[in-house]
This record gives C-alpha cells, sequence and structure tokens, in this order.
C-alpha cells in the first residue's frame, strides 16, 4: 500500500516519463536530420517545439517535486523492470515498473505531446491541475 497521494505519484511519474520522451525526441532530431527529407524544416520545427513545451512541463515537475519535498532514483533495471525509490517526505517506496508499461507510456506521451493536446478535446495538460504547481 502505497502513502503516495495519487497526485504526487502522477507527478513523480512524470519525472521518470518526460525525459525518456525528450531522449526520443533527441533521437528522433538526429534520423530527421540524416534522413533524404526533400523538406526537413517542418519536421525539425515539430520536434523542437515540441520538446519545448516538454521542457517546460518538466521543469514545472522539478519545481513542485522541490517544493514538496518528492525525489526519484532509479534503483535497478533489468531487461523486464525498472525498479525506482521514491522519496515521499520522509517516507521511502520501491516501486517496480514493467518496461513494456514504461515504454507505452512514454508512447502514450509522445502523441499527447505531438499532436493530442492540439485537439479541442484537451486543455492542453495531461493530467488536470488543482491550482498548485505549475
Amino acid at each position: 500500500m502505497t502513502r503516495i497521494p495519487e497526485k504526487d505519484r502522477n507527478i513523480m511519474e512524470q519525472a521518470i516519463y518526460l525525459p525518456m520522451v525528450l531522449t526520443v525526441l533527441n533521437r528522433d532530431l538526429i534520423v530527421i536530420n540524416k534522413s533524404p527529407f526533400k523538406l526537413k524544416q517542418p519536421y525539425l520545427n515539430l520536434v523542437e517545439m515540441t520538446m519545448k513545451v516538454i521542457q517546460k512541463e518538466l521543469r514545472g515537475v522539478k519545481r513542485y517535486m522541490n517544493d514538496h519535498h518528492l525525489q526519484v532514483h532509479e534503483l535497478q533495471r533489468d531487461e523486464a523492470f525498472t525498479m525506482f525509490m521514491f522519496l515521499y517526505k520522509g517516507y521511502e517506496e520501491q516501486h517496480n515498473y514493467f518496461n513494456p508499461r514504461i515504454r507505452n507510456k512514454v508512447h502514450e506521451l509522445l502523441e499527447f505531446y505531438l499532436y493530442k493536446r492540439h485537439s479541442s478535446e484537451h486543455d492542453g495538460t495531461l493530467y488536470k491541475k488543482t491550482g498548485e504547481g505549475n
């Protein structure tokens, strides 16, 4: 049983996932630059603008975590699972994440930041804000 409220756990998970999304986009920039696209710039612009949005969101996550004394550390990784230590206001909790779950969440976030956040169905955020944080 976790002592971490859902909102704080979501923020802590964002601190895991968002850097991974940025890593994927950085690799994509390299591929786009080396590709034989006739017009590369629109793709580069899309990826770079998306990265800026994610970086801004990650700054907010880090600020929130710092203000609320939250930390996340990767403890170990193997081919199936990655274990993280969540430090929440003096409590330590270990959480195991199935690597395909991580990959699927990163995939979901990529879709959200690349195009779903522009949809009229979304308010521009992945999680509803409650007035705190960002």
